[in-house]
């Protein structure tokens, strides 16, 4: 059904059978309740923030909604599930990657950094603070996703060029700002650092 542009799947319980035919696992109940009902599951095994964890999962299961759904670590966001808008990015394996564009299957023995990961207990990473100093965010929804790509810009280049950074960028989309405070943000990271 259309309303406006929006288009609406139909309404279902979602911790049943039925909700899966739409391809939407419950994520709003504990994890593992819908699973059982299902099918095969595959065993991962992966370091998150320094943490090793071991789950069963369906294969189906995106990075993104693991990291989020089954860790807890809902830091990253998502915002689009089409690898548009960059505001799921982690990095893994030491690569920023939009995390619901992979399976966490795929990311089987992999080591995996998440917004969570950056802050040294209660230190914030150059990048956080420089976020915050310099205003680099609004609504902050892509605030995660952005100090994500630019950790791995300043990983590349200790020093980069505003035109760097915001190339560096390119894959990742704030609705609030133009861009000019985060540019200012990881500016101020690269002279922390």
């Amino acid at each position: 059904m259309r309303q406006g542009s929006v288009v609406s799947s139909p309404k279902v319980a979602i911790d049943t059978p039925e909700a899966l035919k739409y391809n939407r696992p419950s994520f709003n109940l504990p994890f593992n309740k819908h699973l059982a009902e299902v099918g095969p599951m595959a065993s991962i095994s992966l370091t998150v923030n320094g943490t090793k964890y071991t789950h069963d999962v369906e294969p189906r299961l995106l990075l993104a909604q693991y990291v989020r759904d089954v860790l807890g670590l809902t830091g990253t966001h998502v915002g689009c599930d089409t690898s548009q808008c960059g505001a799921c990015t982690i990095h893994v394996n030491g690569l920023a990657v939009k995390s619901c564009t992979m399976f966490a299957v795929q990311a089987d023995g992999a080591e995996i950094t998440t917004i969570e990961g950056l802050a040294k207990g209660d230190q914030l990473h150059p990048l956080q603070e420089g976020f915050w100093e310099e205003h680099g965010l609004q609504c902050g929804f892509c605030t995660p996703g952005m100090i994500m790509s630019a950790y791995q810009i300043l990983e590349r280049n200790a020093n980069p060029t505003e035109e760097e950074i915001r190339h560096g960028l390119a894959g990742n989309l704030c609705r609030c700002t133009g861009y000019h405070n985060i540019v200012k943000a990881i500016q101020y990271a690269a002279r922390k650092s």
